[in-house]
């Protein structure tokens, strides 16, 4: 054992650092086995915070490249709770409001079924809707055919469908083949196109759809819109929002609900930190248990370690610096299992956030709060046994010599 140096009663701090660490280089695997437990609990709380802030990210740089002059008009209650009806010279009404660049709408057909085939039980509807739908939706919601063609003025008049993204998938639609067809209402529609996902506007991904013309001819549609999609410029939003519902219904204007999905994709993003908090309670558990072991760890190594404290104090120790000792040696041990932790909750992050395209996000409270934690614990687990060391008297250490 290497002679301590003291000046003034004090360690210096290579005395310190090689004390400190007496117990993990001579005990590796009980020290490792101790720091795991902190090491987990750290590496939880780093993992959730860094994807969580790194989804965030992904959904609003999403939102940013969508833009966020989206509205959306659908009908709302009528006074005696029943669902209103947008009328049918709504979208044309909306198209004259000045700031106002864009007007596209939808009418779902809530009686109208789609399969396969005939042969598909009528139960079996996949939660798939029948709309129809205006010839410039996809550029309203800023989505595109993935496959195939969406309807134009020719198509939008005869039985032929748009499948959005989900609704071809549940079909085992994935390419547009000569001659495919659907069984819709009761007859067949030829599939013309399938249309990417719409990330604002996900109720078109379920949604297989027809032209007007063809939807009033083959299918008993009414006319009557269930939803506008509206744009405008993004600094005359919040006025044309204004403007949205007495100029859809003049008459019952209290019957139209306007959004705007961008500000619902946030909230739902935000939404996320209830399941965050879980994750983060299961973190704190296993600190806990860490912290546990650390002190449980250090307790055994006092007694283990009595012949030394005995010949240190012989030597000229003081109890401050036995406390010092097994005090700084529990803080290392947990800061070894923190830093492990916060290296493992980095690169679990990084990858996740890089298989899903995400900007990789560490917040500062993440691997600062994990480090901080950990030291905390440290300091908190090795009190006790640093007491009980520095209170064990020479001639009791040495005599288990």
């Amino acid at each position: 054992m290497s002679q301590v140096r003291s000046t003034r009663g004090r360690l210096s701090p290579s005395d310190l650092g090689r004390l400190s660490s007496v117990g993990l280089r001579t005990r590796p695997f009980r020290a490792a086995m101790s720091a795991l437990g902190i090491a987990i609990g750290v590496g939880a709380i780093v993992a959730v915070l860094g994807l969580s802030s790194s989804s965030q990210a992904g959904l609003l740089a999403e939102i940013s490249r969508l833009g966020t002059n989206l509205l959306t008009v659908t009908p709302g209650a009528t006074v005696t709770g029943q669902t209103a009806e947008l009328p049918s010279s709504a979208p044309a009404m909306i198209s004259r409001i000045g700031q106002v660049t864009e007007v596209q709408d939808v009418g779902e057909l809530g009686s109208v079924n789609a399969y396969r085939s005939p042969l598909i039980p009528a139960i079996e509807t996949n939660a798939l809707s029948v709309a129809a739908a205006s010839l410039g939706l996809p550029r309203a919601v800023e989505t595109h055919v993935a496959q195939g063609e969406y309807l134009n003025s020719a198509t939008a008049q005869e039985p032929v469908v748009v499948l959005g993204a989900v609704a071809a998938q549940r079909l085992g639609i994935d390419r547009i083949w000569a001659g495919e067809r659907i069984w819709v209402g009761g007859q067949w529609f030829y599939v013309a196109g399938i249309l990417a996902p719409a990330a604002l506007a996900p109720e078109i991904d379920t949604a297989i759809l027809v032209g007007y013309p063809a939807a009033a001819r083959y299918l008993g549609f009414d006319g009557h819109p269930t939803e506008i999609y509206v744009k405008a410029q993004p600094q005359d939003v919040n006025r044309v929002a204004s403007l949205l519902a007495a100029t859809a219904d003049p008459e019952n204007p209290s019957s139209v609900a306007v959004s705007e999905p961008s500000s619902a994709l946030v909230a739902q993003a935000d939404a996320k930190g209830a399941l965050n908090s879980l994750f983060l309670g299961l973190g704190a558990v296993s600190l806990l248990v860490g912290a546990v072991g650390v002190a449980n760890v250090m307790l055994i190594g006092v007694l283990e370690r009595r012949s030394e404290i005995g010949l240190r104090r012989s030597l000229g120790a003081t109890r401050g610096h036995i406390r010092l000792q097994f005090l700084s040696e529990a803080v290392l041990l947990s800061l070894l299992g923190g830093a492990a932790g916060v290296a493992f909750g980095v690169v679990a992050t990084a990858v996740y956030a890089g298989s899903q395209g995400w900007s990789l996000v560490i917040p500062l409270e993440a691997w600062g709060g994990g480090m901080a934690a950990a030291l905390l614990i440290g300091a908190s687990a090795g009190f006790v046994p640093a007491l009980r060391a520095a209170r064990m008297s020479p001639t009791e250490a040495l005599w288990s010599i």
